[in-house]
């Protein structure tokens, strides 16, 4: 059973190592930090073979009349023992086996020593020299580290074999009974230490192995939701935020060597009617079916492509002219057009699936503006759409319908506040937790001196690129402040505020301004932002960011999940409110819509901030956030944009009182 991207995050995510049984933990013990140890015990044995051949001297000065005896014994059992440890050393031989060369070696040149030593005429002094003996008992047990069982048996070789030795040397019953108990209590006392200290060691392991796994399940789970935070759930694709970091990947890169590239924006036609007559769970079917076949017809051209909406997908290829870039964007339709998948609502002479693309290229008009060049896609896209879909269009800055309006829309900009062609509009946010409607959203409107409105979609982006968002902007905020909270109409409202704004010296100066001419507490204001492309370098921003904060400022994080909202600014600020964006609700119908819905509410929760979610349009939309315990929501069924006036006639206590 193939498994699509949400099952397989989801799986991921849910995942639980397996853990080892006590044998299993016990080999792996036994096989811990091995070169490591075959290291130490290298250096340990040549160590106790240095100090073992120097205590030669004492032989001399002790038992004289034996001592060229024990002196050849323990250079024989000294070069033998680190001959045979060397060979096994570099023959790669295992810890055990240079383990059992070390007690080996350790048994052996006690019992080399001890019986010639008994041979010797001066008894006095060797009975006192006897009690030497131990140290190869407490080599055996503390010196190295030997395993338990190792450990036990060299140790009680050496006792054995010093037991033994008394048949040959016998001082005295009393000096056997002495020194037997002294043998016998350092067998036992040194065998207890060796075992609190191997038990120690299986517990350091045991604790070091665990926190190894928990490391590999948190590595595992964050290498799943960084996947989730890139690629579509549905489609598999990358998502838009994905898409937005190999468009600047693209454009650096043609900055820097001239190589150039494509950008296609292919939108399925008449989605909408798709999804209304064959279900949610078709729709899904169709997305997925037409994503796999753009991505196959793609890869020739070494094409990247993700999803950039909600049947939107858009594919960047390295074409820089306008020939390759037309036969990749026919490609493309002809492919979708091929699957034959049946859309019997469309009524426009067409029963099947097909999408409508729109292609661009870079060129030196392009400027150092990217915004621009998928502008330019989008242009052509909605200009095939026009002409009556299922065709391909390549921008053309010669032909009067493609051209770039932008200039227009501009200039239309500079006289907009003087000449009243931009407006605001109040959206109502709900507070699940009391039903109360005291906060709002201001949504910016624009239309033309004949009356037609401009989606903020296409005049937003053009005031960040000519500067008339830094106008646009503290007229908003003067706006909000003055209309609604500083006679207390609301308790609260939030401004989408551009990174353009933020980086601008004085941004917050000019602010707290506002807020003194307005008399408005910093607190009642909300700045909403979204995170843009090349934010993140930019110090000035957060400095910014601060300074608001400072003022009591509220700031918040908008369309969290898109393409320009990344899990990287939850860590850099302290938002004070994270706004799910709308289509993580809407997807929320299937099993794994909402299970990705509520993976993001719990790794935002986790976070610290009020959560709010964008795009609720039915009371089963509502219902669900109530389970999911949100904080607030937004959207159609709470209520829609409404001018400043009706909220004048709001009651105070803000309660609800908008139609939705």
């Amino acid at each position: 059973m193939r498994h699509t991207f949400a099952d397989t995050v989801e799986i991921d995510l849910q995942r639980k190592l397996q853990r080892p049984s006590p044998h299993e933990l016990r080999c792996l013990y036994d096989q811990d930090d091995e070169p490591a140890r075959r290291t130490a015990t290298r250096q340990g044995l040549w160590i106790a073979v240095i100090v073992y051949l120097l205590f030669s001297a004492t032989d001399l000065l002790m038992i004289p009349d034996v001592a060229p005896y024990t002196i050849v014994a323990r250079l024989m059992v000294g070069v033998v023992a680190l001959a045979i440890l060397e060979a096994q050393y570099h023959l790669g031989a295992g810890i055990k086996w240079l383990d059992r060369t070390s007690a080996s070696a350790l048994v052996l040149g006690y019992a080399v020593w001890v019986f010639p030593a008994a041979q010797t005429i001066h008894s006095h002094s060797l009975s006192y020299y006897m009690v030497f003996g131990a140290i190869f008992m407490m080599g055996a047990n503390l010196f190295f580290s030997f395993r338990f069982g190792l450990s036990v048996a060299s140790s009680s070789a050496v006792l054995f074999t010093f037991l033994f030795s008394l048949s040959i040397f016998w001082p005295g019953k009393m000096y056997v009974f002495a020194f037997g108990t002294f043998y016998v209590s350092c067998f036992v006392f040194t065998s207890y230490v060796n075992w609190k200290l191997n038990r120690e060691r299986y517990h350091v392991f045991l604790n070091a192995l665990e926190a190894k796994m928990q490391q590999k399940e948190a590595s595992e789970r964050g290498e799943a939701l960084l996947r989730m935070s890139n690629t579509d759930y549905l489609t598999g694709l990358a998502n838009r935020r994905a898409v937005d970091q190999k468009l600047r990947q693209y454009w650096d890169d043609w900055q820097e060597t001239g190589r150039g590239f494509a950008t296609l924006l292919v939108d399925v036609d008449f989605f909408k009617k798709y999804n209304d007559a064959y279900g949610h769970q078709g729709g899904d079917r169709c997305l997925i079916r037409v994503a796999t076949a753009i991505k196959a017809a793609v890869e020739p051209y070494e094409g990247f492509i993700g999803r950039y909406g909600g049947e939107e997908f858009i594919v960047v290829a390295p074409i820089d002219n306008r020939q390759a870039a037309a036969g990749l964007a026919e490609t493309i339709r002809l492919t979708v057009e091929k699957l034959g998948i049946r859309h019997e609502e469309r009524r426009d002479g067409t029963s099947i699936v097909s999408v409508s693309v729109g292609a661009a290229f870079t060129r030196e008009q392009n400027g150092e503006k990217l915004e621009k060049l998928i502008h330019e896609a989008d242009r052509v896209l909605y200009g095939a759409k026009a002409s009556g879909r299922n065709c391909a269009r390549v921008f053309d800055p010669s032909d009067p319908e493609s051209s770039d309006e932008s200039e227009n829309i501009a200039a239309l900009l500079k006289i907009a506040i003087h000449h009243d062609l931009v407006s605001l509009v109040y959206q109502p946010i709900e507070d699940l937790a009391s039903g109360r409607h005291d906060s709002v959203e201001a949504l910016m409107r624009l239309k033309t001196l004949d009356g037609n409105i401009i989606p903020p979609s296409l005049f937003i982006p053009i005031a960040e690129r000519t500067g008339s968002i830094l106008e646009l902007g503290r007229w908003a905020i003067r706006t909000v402040c003055r209309d609604l909270l500083a006679d207390n109409h609301v308790q609260t409202a939030s401004v989408n505020v551009s990174p353009i704004q933020l980086k601008t010296p004085g941004f917050a100066a000019s602010v707290a301004a506002i807020l003194y001419e307005t008399g408005v507490a910093g607190s009642r204001l909300a700045f909403e932002i979204t995170e843009g492309l090349e934010m993140e370098k930019h110090s000035e921003v957060l400095r910014c960011i601060s300074d608001l904060k400072t003022l009591g400022i509220k700031i918040w994080l908008d369309d969290f999940g898109t393409g320009f909202a990344g899990l990287s600014w939850l860590r850099l600020i302290d938002f004070d409110t994270v706004k799910i964006d709308r289509s993580f609700l809407h997807d929320s119908v299937s099993v794994r819509g909402e299970a990705m819905l509520q993976d993001i509410i719990g790794l935002i929760r986790n976070r610290g901030p009020r959560i709010l979610v964008e795009g609720v349009e039915t009371s089963v939309q509502l219902a669900l956030l109530r389970t999911m315990h949100i904080d607030a929501v937004q959207g159609y069924h709470v209520g829609r944009p409404a001018p400043a006036e009706l909220y004048h006639r709001r009651p105070t206590s803000g309660a609800k009182s908008l139609p939705v």
